[in-house]
């Protein structure tokens, strides 16, 4: 009941335009030369979502301001690879690119329209609903087994009819924060940039190689969720239980490279399990060795 309280209660600051028009400014502080970076990643933001999303995204960034550690180079690469992830690809995003395409002037007038098809997966669509509606839908799809089925996805602006529903798609952006997917993705961010700040106090020299993980996670459909799944397992299994201080790693930023070469389209994760576990064993060995010793 509460969620659906919450859920209704921001719907409705939405349609009223409660504190959502005014972009925000460029927090002060910012690192020589980033300015252009996150000026982008506001805009791109604004246009995926609204001013509130953007507003989210400078606090964000504020945790990082003078921050030991962090200078420009990486300061950018937090702004760009954030921006990025914060504007992750669900069918209302690519509804959204798909009439910018179509607009005049976007691209080459003599290009003749075509059919872009999509797969997702059932529970990825039911995921961009909002929480109240979706739990009870996944909740049976589960039971069923159709979570995972491929659903094949059209978003043509070939027609007037194509163009109108793909309007009807993109507006559903007003319901994105309230939904599955959304709650996910706003974790995953925090998750990264909390590994980030972790790394920078622990471990520094391996904290560029932490945020650069975020590129691991892109895309939609059975490749997302893969991506997710692999970014997990090395953070759970090696970065994590560095900073925690119970794996005694020396080299986090190589381990990581070495996790992420590894990594594969495979469900069950067999050579990156593998990869991290044999990084543990030789960590834990050359640990003994120096005590023995």
């Amino acid at each position: 009941m509460a969620s659906f309280l919450s859920s209704l209660r921001y719907l409705l600051s939405d349609f009223i335009g409660e504190g959502d028009g005014t972009p925000p400014f460029l927090p002060p502080g910012l690192p020589d030369g980033v300015e252009a970076e996150v000026s982008d990643g506001i805009h791109l933001l604004m246009d995926y979502q609204g001013a509130r999303y953007a507003k989210l995204y400078v606090e964000r960034l504020r945790r990082f301001i003078g921050k030991p550690g962090v200078d420009e180079a990486m300061f950018r690469e937090i702004a760009r690879l954030m921006a990025i992830r914060m504007s992750y690809q669900d069918p209302i995003r690519i509804a959204q690119l798909k009439l910018a395409e179509a607009r005049p002037g976007a691209g080459d007038p003599r290009a003749p329209p075509v059919d872009d098809i999509r797969k997702f997966r059932l529970d990825e669509l039911v995921e961009a609903l909002p929480a109240a509606i979706a739990e009870p839908i996944l909740y049976i799809l589960e039971s069923l087994g159709l979570l995972r089925k491929q659903v094949s996805i059209r978003f043509s602006t070939r027609t007037g009819c194509g163009i109108r529903r793909l309007k009807v798609e993109a507006s559903l952006r007003r319901w994105r924060r309230f939904s599955v997917r959304y709650a996910r993705e706003r974790l995953w961010v925090e998750r990264w940039l909390h590994m980030i700040d972790r790394a920078l106090t622990k471990q520094p020299e391996a904290a560029l190689a932490i945020v650069h993980t975020a590129t691991m996670v892109q895309g939609y459909g059975a490749a997302y969720r893969q991506s997710i799944a692999d970014w997990h397992a090395i953070i759970d299994g090696l970065a994590k239980p560095t900073f925690d201080g119970v794996l005694p790693l020396k080299d986090l930023a190589g381990a990581v490279a070495e996790a992420r070469a590894a990594a594969s389209p495979d469900p069950r994760q067999a050579n990156l399990k593998r990869t991290i576990a044999e990084t543990r064993a030789r960590a834990f060995a050359a640990a003994a060795k120096a005590t023995a010793g």
